[in-house]
C-alpha cells in the first residue's frame, strides 16, 4: 500500500532527522480541486476544464483519501509522516484549485465535513479560493455554514479588457456581486488577488484597478507580477513572436516592477501590513495557512496534485485526476513522488522562504557552520544594499523586493 520509501546513508537520515518538525504539531489541510471553467491565457498548471460527470467521483475520493488517512494514523500513521500516532490535529483547512467554488455547495459541504471527522479539528482559519463568477448569494451562504471563514477570490484586474486578453470569465460588475454577495452572507474575510502585468495593462489601469480594490477593503491582498510559462499558450505564442492572447500588448519587466511599488505604497498608506512578498494584510488577518509554507510547518495534502510536507519528507499525489480516482477505487494511497528532504535542501528551504518574509530570518538559529558559510556573501549583499541586518536578523531591503530572485541565488551558490 505505501510507495517505497528511498534509500538514503547514515548522514542523510540524521539530517532528515535535524530537519523534522520537533515541537509544531498543528498540521495544515489543504483539499485540491483541479478544474476550472477555462484555462486562463498566461496559465500552465495542472488543472482540466471542468467536467460535470467528474464532480461527484471526484469529491468521493477526496472523502475517501481523507477517510484511509485518518485510520492509517490511528493504526500507527504514515512511515515517512512525522504526524504522532493517532489523530492528527489541524487547525487551518484551504481548499483550493483550480476553482473549487464551481463545485455546488453541497459538495463543498460534504468535503469539509470529510475534513472534520477525518482530523482532530481546531481550525483558525478555513479558506475556499472563489472566482468572481462563481459566487452566488446561495453559495455565499452555504459556504459559510458550512464552516469557512475566508474566501480567497481571484480577481486579477478591475479593467474588462485586461480580463478578457487573460482568458478569465469573470468582469469587473462580477468582482463588486460577489464581494456584496459574501458580505452579506457574514464574510469577514476576504483575500483577493491581483496579478501585475496582464496584457494591455498601463500605469493608469493599474492605479485604477489598485483604487477599486482599496474601495472594496478585503482584509488580505495577494499582487503577482505576471510569470509566463513557456508551456502557456501565451508563452507559446510569445516564444514564437506572434500576436494571438495580446502577446504583443505584455508590459515589461520595468513596468511589472512599477506597478509593484505603486501598489506597496498604496497599501502601505491604507493600513495594510507588507509581510511577505507578495501578500499584504489588515492588522492580525495574515494568511495563518500560507503562513505554514512560508514557516516550513507541515501540512497534508488530498487530492490529484496535492502536496504534503512533514519535515523529513515532501510527497505529492498523482497529478490526473482520473488515475488519481482510480487508485482511491482499488484502496491504494494515490502517490506519485516521496522525496526525503536532505540537509542541503532544508538550509535552501530556511532562506529562500525566511527571506519572502518581511520579517526575515534569525541568523541565531543557524548551526554556526551555517553562518559561517554565509557571513562572506551578506556582507558582500549589504554593501550592495539588496540586504539588512539588524542584530540577528537578516531581511531583503524593502525597495529591492522585486529583484529577490537574484539575492536568493546569491546566497545559495
Amino acid at each position: 500500500m505505501f510507495p517505497p520509501i528511498p534509500e538514503h546513508g547514515h548522514a542523510e537520515i540524521l539530517a532528515a532527522d535535524d530537519v523534522r518538525l520537533e515541537t509544531v504539531r498543528q498540521y495544515g489541510l489543504y483539499i485540491q480541486v483541479p478544474f476550472c471553467q477555462s484555462k486562463c491565457t498566461y496559465c500552465n498548471f495542472h488543472t482540466g476544464v471542468f467536467s460535470e460527470g467528474l464532480r461527484s467521483p471526484y469529491a468521493g475520493a477526496v472523502c475517501r483519501e481523507l477517510e484511509d488517512h485518518a485510520r492509517l494514523y490511528a493504526d500507527g500513521g504514515i512511515p515517512w509522516s512525522d504526524a504522532p500516532e493517532g489523530r492528527v490535529c489541524v487547525d487551518t483547512l484551504y481548499v483550493g484549485g483550480g476553482t473549487p467554488s464551481l463545485l455546488p455547495p453541497e459538495e463543498v459541504s460534504r468535503l469539509m465535513a470529510a475534513a472534520r471527522s477525518a482530523f482532530e479539528s481546531r481550525l483558525s482559519e478555513a479558506t475556499l479560493e472563489a472566482d468572481p463568477e462563481t459566487v452566488t448569494a446561495d453559495c455565499a451562504a452555504a459556504w459559510i455554514n458550512a464552516g469557512f471563514t475566508r474566501i480567497s477570490m481571484g480577481v486579477q484586474s478591475f479593467e474588462d479588457r485586461e480580463l478578457s486578453a487573460a482568458g478569465r470569465m469573470h468582469r469587473r460588475k462580477d468582482i463588486c456581486a460577489a464581494e456584496k454577495h459574501l458580505r452579506v452572507a457574514g464574510f469577514a474575510n476576504l483575500s483577493f488577488d491581483l496579478i501585475a502585468g496582464l496584457p494591455h495593462q498601463t500605469e493608469t489601469s493599474w492605479r485604477d484597478t489598485v483604487s477599486r480594490l482599496l474601495d472594496l477593503r478585503p482584509e488580505h491582498v495577494s499582487i503577482y507580477l505576471l510569470e509566463v510559462d513557456e508551456g502557456s499558450r501565451l508563452g507559446r505564442e510569445i516564444l514564437a513572436g506572434g500576436s494571438r492572447y495580446s502577446a504583443k500588448a505584455v508590459p515589461n519587466e520595468d513596468a511589472m516592477a512599477r506597478f509593484y511599488e505603486l501598489a506597496c505604497e498604496s497599501l502601505q498608506a491604507t493600513g495594510y501590513e507588507h509581510y511577505e512578498i507578495s501578500n499584504w494584510a489588515l492588522p492580525g488577518l495574515r494568511s495563518r495557512h500560507n503562513l505554514k509554507y512560508w514557516r516550513r510547518e507541515p501540512y497534508l495534502g488530498f487530492g490529484a496534485g496535492a502536496h504534503s510536507f512533514s519535515g523529513g519528507y515532501r510527497w505529492a499525489n498523482a497529478h490526473d485526476p482520473n488515475a488519481y480516482i482510480a487508485a482511491i477505487e482499488k484502496g491504494i494511497l494515490p502517490f506519485e513522488q516521496l522525496e526525503m528532504v536532505s540537509r542541503a535542501q532544508a538550509n535552501e528551504e530556511v532562506l529562500f522562504l525566511g527571506l519572502r518574509q518581511l520579517d526575515g530570518i534569525d541568523l541565531a538559529e543557524m548551526e554556526a557552520s551555517r553562518r559561517s558559510e554565509l557571513a562572506g556573501r551578506i556582507e558582500a549583499l549589504c554593501e550592495q544594499g539588496l540586504v539588512e541586518v539588524e542584530g540577528s536578523r537578516l531581511r531583503l531591503a524593502k525597495d529591492k523586493l522585486t529583484v529577490s530572485n537574484e539575492v536568493f541565488v546569491s546566497l545559495m551558490d
